[in-house]
């Protein structure tokens, strides 16, 4: 396979832009379907890429689902992503190993808070991006609107390289600025791509528009800035490559537009896949080397160098688990020998598949640059697998903190046993959905990044195990912190007869914002042993766990020590851990603390009658409303708002406007909850305890 007419993409984009139809036709134009199926298809059967049940039922996508399609010569790897909040570890893992991605915009709603998360990955990962704005055909859509906003709200140097041929309704298809020319898709499902003349009334626009892209693009290649200056005509193939060369170096993003769902646009996307985002030559790509302390090394496309692949998605499917790897440098084959860097675990290449959404082809060799998978392998997600004698590791994905936690039981003992199956599948395939039993009350809690991330586990261990739980309330992820400084002086003594326990630890604590936990040796003299001094690490480390007020971490402190005092024969590893424990206890409510409550990024959008509505209950809910946005008949209202105060908020919006507005969260920040709320808190811990 010619790497160089490789790509590896993924569809990225807010809540309900289009990314599934949008795949949906990238696979039939690519001839993989032939037959086109709807997210909420009448059939009930779904988008090809929506291959869970529950995403068919919804109508949303829960799981990132690759597959693999030709487009003239060129092979296209393809990951649909889901644009909920609540799975944006699956966005996260997707671009971790992409090389270049399509953010796809609702050409009414524009850039809107999950688009801005997105975003903020694709940065995070460096992945070059073309825009498209989707929808052209929706009422109200504007996408030199979406551009603007591109520009403003994302930072991004977005520039149109085709403009709509007419909008809404009349939308007949678009003009191609970069070779001027009309494209219309006619057919029954837009399959023909007709090239025309440019409408007459639509000559001055292009004119102006292919100017100003050239304008902006011209800074990339002096070549054709002296074209310009000359007035000379500039080759197609020109402006391309310099297109190419600033979305590369993620200094300007293309942005193409149509409608998916009317079978608009679709086709030349495809061409602006192949002409303007990378190969994966085209990406520079490092491990760490850990026979050599971390040290960085750089990978190569190379299919002679000895294998370098990422496993970044699980799936446990009825065959067994399914591992997702990208392939950094060498070849996969059948019968090789692997090694899992982490586990220090050797394995062999049994079954190697290349997938297409929950269908799977055997193959016999993967090669450099490309995705497939591996089934029977032993692994978590972010292992990276070796061969020859390389001992790397990739760079790890971000793993977002979850936010909310629910206690719950199964109703029997079968369903006990199937809970434990399903909770370890589910903790290894997803890092943002976390278990663990609670010492005190010796419940099972789970926790994940929102309400609709844990219904869908908890729906899911019904279906797919039979497990029936009892939930319990939703528990918010509090945090405890302290507001002044309190002095420690805390000795542990312990005499039960033979060698005791001695330890003195002495210093302060304080507030520290740039981080959870800090702590400052200051010991001048020796008064605490060197060896010991990890010993009080350890168990401040430990008692900033539980903090005395509700029982949660404590964060921004710093832990200071500057005196202390040891034994000769009772200082002990244990006896200044239980020292340091000690001395936190004592200073801890010296230090006034109280209670942080997480705060969410609430984005609610519906239509301007019912802006009043919105507005009412996001007061009543204690929220701070940051900007609201009017756009003739559609709202928008940014407001921060106490994750405990949105339970239930999605039934409560839907009821008060009649069903048309829909909500996004995610977290923002910690902040000190109020008097009243910390003094209910604080309360019902004590009762618990009693």
């Amino acid at each position: 396979m010619d790497v160089s007419k490789m790509r590896n993409i993924g569809i990225s984009a807010h809540i309900d832009s289009g990314k599934t139809t949008l795949s949906e036709r990238v696979l039939f134009y690519s001839n993989k379907i032939h037959i086109i199926r709807e997210v909420r298809g009448k059939d009930g059967a779904g988008a090809t890429m929506d291959s869970m049940e529950l995403e068919k039922e919804r109508g949303i996508t829960i799981q990132s689902a690759a597959t693999q399609v030709e487009w003239k010569d060129h092979v296209v790897n393809l990951i649909d992503t889901p644009g909920h909040v609540d799975f944006t570890m699956e966005v996260e893992r997707s671009l971790r190993v992409l090389d270049g991605a399509v953010l796809v915009l609702c050409a009414v709603g524009g850039v809107q808070s999950q688009s801005i998360t997105v975003d903020r990955q694709l940065k995070r990962y460096h992945v070059p991006r073309i825009a498209f704005i989707n929808k052209c055909d929706r009422a109200g859509a504007n996408p030199f609107k979406v551009r603007n906003q591109l520009c403003e709200k994302l930072g991004l140097n977005a520039i149109l390289i085709q403009i709509p041929i007419g909008l809404e309704d009349k939308l007949e298809g678009v003009v191609d600025l970069v070779c001027m020319r009309a494209l219309y898709f006619d057919g029954d499902n837009g399959e023909i791509v007709r090239v025309a003349e440019i409408p007459p009334h639509l000559k001055a626009d292009a004119e102006k528009y292919r100017e100003e892209m050239l304008d902006v693009i011209s800074e990339f290649s002096d070549e054709l800035t002296e074209l310009l200056l000359e007035e000379s005509p500039i080759p197609e193939d020109l402006i391309r490559m310099t297109i190419r060369k600033g979305t590369l170096e993620e200094k300007l993003v293309p942005v193409m537009l149509g409608s998916a769902y009317k079978n608009k646009g679709v086709q030349p996307l495809l061409d602006g896949v192949t002409y303007y985002l990378p190969n994966p030559m085209e990406v520079r790509n490092f491990a760490l080397d850990l026979e050599r302390n971390e040290e960085q090394v750089e990978l190569f496309v190379d299919g002679g160098k000895p294998t370098v692949a990422l496993g970044f998605k699980l799936e446990d499917g009825k065959y067994g688990q399914l591992t997702y790897v990208r392939i950094y440098q060498g070849q996969l084959k059948k019968g090789d020998e692997l090694l899992n860097t982490r586990s220090r675990k050797r394995f062999k290449v049994g079954r190697l598949v290349r997938m297409h959404a929950n269908n799977m082809e055997d193959i016999t060799e993967g090669a450099p640059g490309d995705i497939v998978a591996l089934f029977g392998v032993d692994c978590a997600s972010g292992d990276t697998f070796c061969g020859g004698d390389l001992n790397y590791t990739m760079s790890s994905m971000f793993v977002p903190e979850p936010v909310i936690s629910l206690a719950i039981t199964p109703k029997d003992k079968k369903s006990a046993d199937q809970m434990a199956k399903a909770l370890g599948r589910f903790t290894k395939e997803d890092p943002t959905f976390q278990t663990f039993v609670d010492p005190e009350s010796n419940q099972t809690i789970i926790r994940g990044m929102g309400e609709l991330h844990l219904d869908v586990y908890l729906t899911r261990m019904l279906r797919e195990y039979n497990c029936v739980v009892e939930t319990g309330v939703p528990q918010v992820a509090y945090r405890e912190t302290i507001t002044q400084r309190a002095e420690f002086n805390y000795t542990h003594k312990k005499q039960t007869g033979g060698s005791g326990q001695y330890g003195r630890v002495a210093g302060y604590m304080e507030p520290w914002t740039e981080g959870d936990y800090e702590f400052v040796d200051n010991i001048k003299g020796g008064a605490i042993p060197t060896e010991f001094i990890p010993s009080c690490d350890k168990g401040f480390r430990e008692a900033v766990k539980k903090g005395s007020l509700i029982g949660f971490p404590v964060v921004n402190i710093r832990c200071l020590i500057n005196d202390g005092q040891s034994h000769p024969v009772d200082s002990s590893d244990i006896a200044f851990q239980l020292a340091s424990i000690g001395a936190f206890r004592e200073a801890y409510n010296k230090a006034k603390p109280c209670i942080l409550e997480p705060i969410m990024k609430v984005s609610v959008e519906g239509p301007t009658e019912f802006q009043g509505n919105i507005f009412a209950s996001i007061n009543q809910r204690r929220g701070v409303i940051v900007s609201s946005t009017e756009d003739g008949t559609f709202s928008r209202v940014d407001a921060e708002v106490p994750l405990s105060e949105m339970f239930g908020y999605s039934t409560a919006l839907r009821g008060m406007t009649q069903g048309k507005a829909e909500f996004s969260m995610e977290f923002e920040k910690y902040s000190k909850a109020p008097v009243s709320i910390s003094d209910a808190l604080i309360k019902d811990f004590m009762e618990k305890r009693k």
